[in-house]
């Protein structure tokens, strides 16, 4: 197990490199930019901007969660950690994943991994249920998308699985008889303790767990808002609907463990969904290639936080 362990970052790499491959060959590149026009480059600046205002909400995401837990972090080095993490995940394919990296910046403040284990589970939990939610109430409010065949059931059938599996592990992780047992136990056990007493506290303090689901929201929305800024740079012209029914889904995917940053399993999902929309698979490809390009834009950003790192220190505030 461990011998695999340690050559799975580089089977990750390999498999990344022979994906990318095959897309390029399967894309030309006046297809992913069609003109340099001053319309086409506004539209991408915009995506930009918008991915970074989305890094933005999923600090103030994460400021909320650790606030539940008694945590108090300024948002500014909170938004360098996230930027730096960002970074790590998709610059550097190592076991130590963006997350990890979070978890010990903050670990190094404040000395409880426990809850800032905790508290980046659930930051990333809240984000997967609003993604469901944005695909089911797509499909819902725009009839025309329910009648796409297989795409429409396939993104309906992972949101509905999403969402229970999700819903599976709230529960257990917060019901008294599973969660509540391991919160003073040692060793592993005492970070899913951890993650049953930040579920307790938002179930005592509900408006706080408001403010979480909406931050998540409005981060996902801005996510989508900028992958359709991306697609009317490529002149698909797909409908917004069509991004909230579809790019959920193609997210919730490109998370397996199987290339880096979902790539190639992100194209092959947009090749699915994109073409009963009449985008050829060409473009979806260009599309899935060009959210991918913006991303890592974004992520060099982070670049400098993760060289300087960071000695600001978190404090516990009352509950």
């Amino acid at each position: 197990m461990q011998r695999l362990k340690r050559w799975l970052p580089t089977v990750r790499v390999v498999a990344s490199m022979v994906m990318l491959v095959v897309l390029v060959q399967r894309v030309h590149l006046t297809s992913i930019l069609p003109d340099t026009s001053r319309h086409t480059m506004g539209w991408l600046v915009a995506a930009v901007v918008v991915w970074c205002v989305g890094v933005v909400l999923s600090a103030v995401r994460w400021q909320r969660v650790l606030y539940a837990l008694d945590i108090h972090m300024p948002l500014r080095a909170l938004v360098g950690h996230y930027l730096a993490s960002l970074f790590v995940s998709n610059f550097l394919p190592s076991t130590v994943g963006g997350d990890v990296l979070r978890v010990t910046r903050l670990s190094s403040a404040n000395g409880d991994t426990p809850r800032n284990f905790a508290s980046v589970v659930l930051e990333r939990l809240t984000g997967w249920v609003v993604l469901p939610v944005l695909t089911l109430t797509a499909l819902l409010v725009n009839p025309g998308l329910r009648h796409l065949g297989r795409a429409s059931w396939l993104a309906f059938l992972i949101a509905v699985i999403t969402l229970v599996l999700l819903v599976g592990v709230l529960v257990a992780a917060g019901h008294p008889a599973i969660g509540g047992r391991l919160t003073s136990t040692e060793g592993w056990r005492r970070f899913t303790g951890a993650i049953h007493l930040g579920l307790e506290q938002f179930r005592r303090r509900p408006a706080l767990a408001i403010e979480v689901l909406t931050t998540s929201f409005a981060y996902q929305l801005v996510v989508m808002l900028a992958a359709f800024l991306a697609a009317d740079a490529l002149g698909l012209g797909i409908s917004w609907t069509a991004i909230l029914a579809f790019m959920p889904a193609v997210a919730i995917v490109q998370v397996l463990p199987i290339t880096i940053g979902g790539l190639g399993v992100r194209e092959g999902a947009l090749v699915l969904f994109l073409r009963p929309l009449g985008v050829s698979t060409q473009h979806a490809i260009a599309l899935g290639l060009l959210v991918y390009g913006i991303n890592l834009a974004v992520s060099l950003l982070g670049a400098p936080a993760f060289a300087v790192g960071s000695s600001r220190r978190a404090t516990r505030v009352p509950a």
